[in-house]
C-alpha cells in the first residue's frame, strides 16, 4: 500500500526547487551533466552516469541533466549553464521534501510522456519507502533509466515501464475481489438454474472494472511479461469459483434417521 500512498502524495509534490532562485557560484567550472551538491552518488556512479547521459544526448538528441541539493542549490542558474530547452529533462533530487525527486520537463518531452507519467515516476522512485530501501543513488539512476527508455520509443510512454511488486499485488487483489463479486452474482436464484447470467451482466460494470481496468490494465500497460497476467486471471477465476460454490459449502449435511 506504500505505492498507493506515494502516488497520492505525488500529486502535491510536483514542485521545482531548482528554479527557486539564482546562485551561479555553485556551478562547476567544467561542463558536466551532473551537479551533485548533496553527494547522493559515489564518484564512480557519477562518472559512469555522466558518460551515459552525454552519450544518450549525442545518439538521440535529448538532454538529461541532474542536480542533487540540500541546503545549497544553484537555483535557476542551471538553465543557462546547461542551455535547457524543449528537449531537456532536469531531475532535481532534494531529500528535504516528502519526495526525493522532482522534474523540469521541456514541451517536446511532454509530447512523448504526459504529466501523469512524471507524477507516477516521481511517486515510484522518489517516495520515502523506495529511497529507504534502495538509496538516493538508485532512485536517481532508475528514474533516469525509465526516462531514457521512453524517450527512445517512437510512441513514448503514458505510464512508467516496469511493474513493482507492491503494484502487482494491488492488481492481484482487485482481480480477486472482482472474481468474488462475479461469483456471487453467478449463483443460481431458482430451481434448475446453473448460472444466473442476468445478475452476472448486471454486476459486470463492477467486477469488470476491478478485473479489467484495475487488475489487467496496469499490468498490460507496464510489462510484456505474461506471468503476472496469468496470475491475475487465476486469481479472478479462483475468487469467482469460491464465491459461486460458497452456498454448497454452507449447506448442512443431511442427518441420518
Amino acid at each position: 500500500m506504500g505505492w498507493v500512498l506515494a502516488v497520492v502524495l505525488g500529486w502535491g509534490l510536483w514542485v521545482s526547487p531548482a528554479f527557486a532562485y539564482d546562485n551561479p557560484d555553485l556551478l562547476p567550472s567544467q561542463p558536466t551533466p551532473i551537479i551533485d551538491l548533496n553527494r547522493s552518488l559515489t564518484d564512480v556512479q557519477e562518472m559512469a552516469l555522466a558518460q551515459e547521459l552525454e552519450q544518450f544526448e549525442q545518439e538521440h538528441g535529448w538532454k538529461l541533466r541532474v542536480v542533487t541539493q540540500y541546503d545549497r542549490t544553484p537555483g535557476k542558474a542551471v538553465k543557462d549553464f546547461w542551455g535547457l530547452d524543449d528537449r531537456s529533462v532536469l531531475l532535481v533530487a532534494d531529500p528535504r521534501g516528502g519526495n526525493l525527486l522532482s522534474f523540469n520537463v521541456g514541451d517536446a518531452v511532454y509530447q512523448k510522456m504526459p504529466r501523469l507519467f512524471w507524477i507516477e515516476l516521481q511517486a515510484r522512485f522518489g517516495n520515502m519507502f523506495y529511497v529507504r530501501e534502495h538509496g538516493e543513488d538508485q532512485a536517481i539512476i532508475q528514474a533516469l533509466r525509465s526516462v531514457e527508455t521512453c524517450l527512445v520509443r517512437e510512441e513514448g510512454c503514458k505510464v512508467v515501464p516496469g511493474l513493482p511488486q507492491e503494484q502487482w499485488l494491488l492488481t492481484l487483489i482487485t482481480s480477486l475481489v472482482g472474481g468474488v463479486i462475479c461469483g456471487f452474482a453467478a449463483q443460481p436464484r431458482r430451481q434448475g438454474q446453473v448460472i444466473a447470467w442476468q445478475w452476472v451482466l448486471i454486476f459486470s460494470p463492477l467486477w469488470g472494472m476491478l478485473f479489467i481496468s484495475f487488475g489487467l490494465g496496469p499490468v498490460l500497460s507496464r510489462t510484456s511479461d505474461w506471468l503476472p497476467v496469468v496470475r491475475n486471471v487465476a486469481g479472478f477465476a479462483i475468487g469467482a469459483l469460491v464465491a459461486y460454490l460458497s452456498p454448497i459449502f454452507g449447506e448442512p449435511f443431511p442427518s441420518k434417521t
